[in-house]
């Protein structure tokens, strides 16, 4: 019986030749069968890798165009609006809140002919003075530069380096729960020699210089290298110090704790003359800046950026891969 579903015009596949079982060369004849269909089924498997391959190269080669092609702000210059530039996270080298990040996203800002001021949107807890040290001073001169007022928006945090870059803006805008101050320095680490002794460890650090170990957890620390370590805290907090005493002027109240590392909440930062005014971005776009469009001017590395830093060297072992498996087939 027939299967109904079945097209009987259709012309059938001619059958594979085999010899039957029993007759001369039938096991050869099943060899080769065998043989061809294996053949057959490594070269389809070869395809199809490298149309795998080819896929994910031409999906990585998309990304990265997109990302180099992504223009700037899109807004004519000759249209006035408030420059944005958002600070979130900590403040460090090789991150997204560096000073080679930030001041690439201000001086685009500052360039820009429609911009009527630059605004600060920050929000980070600190980080490294030396980072927060460059964008203080380059943000001071391109303020002169270009003779354009900057002003700083605080929203969750503003503190430590984050509050080091604040003081270059002409006024800092808070929320009145807003964490600001932390004016001080820090470095922390810990030392285990007690618990070694405990345990019956010996620690064997060979150095060139008497102080060049002096701050391996697993060594002593002399009064002599704690001393010189707080020596050079001390003058990073001044130049701190300065920094906020040149920002504010005399609009700083300063008291005792004013530069002991504790911080306060945006309501008693501007009773403390830390801060100018409660007040939102578009409360300072609107109000301040009368220019109520609002473009950003930060630079945010894109999924393209992402995926290059994620997979890095494999993306190009990826291709080269799938170019010569792609000049094998025939």
């Amino acid at each position: 019986m027939t299967d109904p579903s079945l097209n009987d015009n259709a012309p059938a596949a001619p059958p594979i030749p085999v010899a039957p079982a029993g007759s001369p060369g039938w096991e050869r004849a099943a060899l080769e069968k065998l043989a061809f269909a294996a053949l057959e089924e490594q070269r389809t498997a070869r395809r199809w890798r490298t149309f795998v391959r080819l896929a994910w190269l031409t999906f990585f080669v998309v990304l990265v165009w997109i990302g180099l092609h992504r223009g700037g702000p899109s807004t004519d210059v000759s249209t006035p609006h408030t420059a944005l530039v958002e600070i979130s996270g900590e403040i460090s080298s090789g991150g997204e809140a560096s000073a080679d990040v930030i001041l690439t996203s201000v001086r685009a800002a500052f360039e820009d002919e429609g911009a009527l001021a630059v605004v600060l949107l920050i929000n980070s807890p600190g980080g490294s003075p030396v980072q927060a040290g460059i964008i203080n001073d380059e943000l001071l001169r391109l303020k002169a530069k270009h003779n354009k007022p900057v002003y700083a928006v605080v929203e969750e945090t503003c503190a430590s380096a984050a509050y080091y870059i604040a003081v270059s803006a002409d006024q800092i805008f808070v929320n009145k729960a807003s964490v600001v101050g932390s004016i001080g320095v820090l470095m922390d680490g810990f030392g285990f020699t007690g618990l070694m002794d405990k345990l019956g460890v010996e620690r064997r650090l060979m150095t060139a210089g008497e102080n060049k170990g002096f701050l391996d957890p697993f060594s002593p620390q002399t009064e002599r290298q704690r001393t010189f370590t707080q020596a050079m805290l001390d003058q990073i907090h001044s130049q701190f110090i300065a920094a906020v005493k040149a920002g504010r002027g005399k609009r700083l109240k300063e008291t005792p704790e004013t530069f002991s590392g504790l911080f306060w909440t945006g309501q008693q930062a501007i009773d403390m003359g830390l801060a100018d005014k409660l007040g939102s971005l578009d409360f300072v776009a609107r109000e301040v800046v009368k220019a109520e469009e609002i473009v950003d001017y930060t630079r945010r590395e894109n999924v393209a950026e992402r995926l290059v830093k994620r997979f890095g060297a494999s993306i190009g072992d990826g291709a080269i891969k799938a170019l010569r498996a792609s000049s094998t087939l025939r």
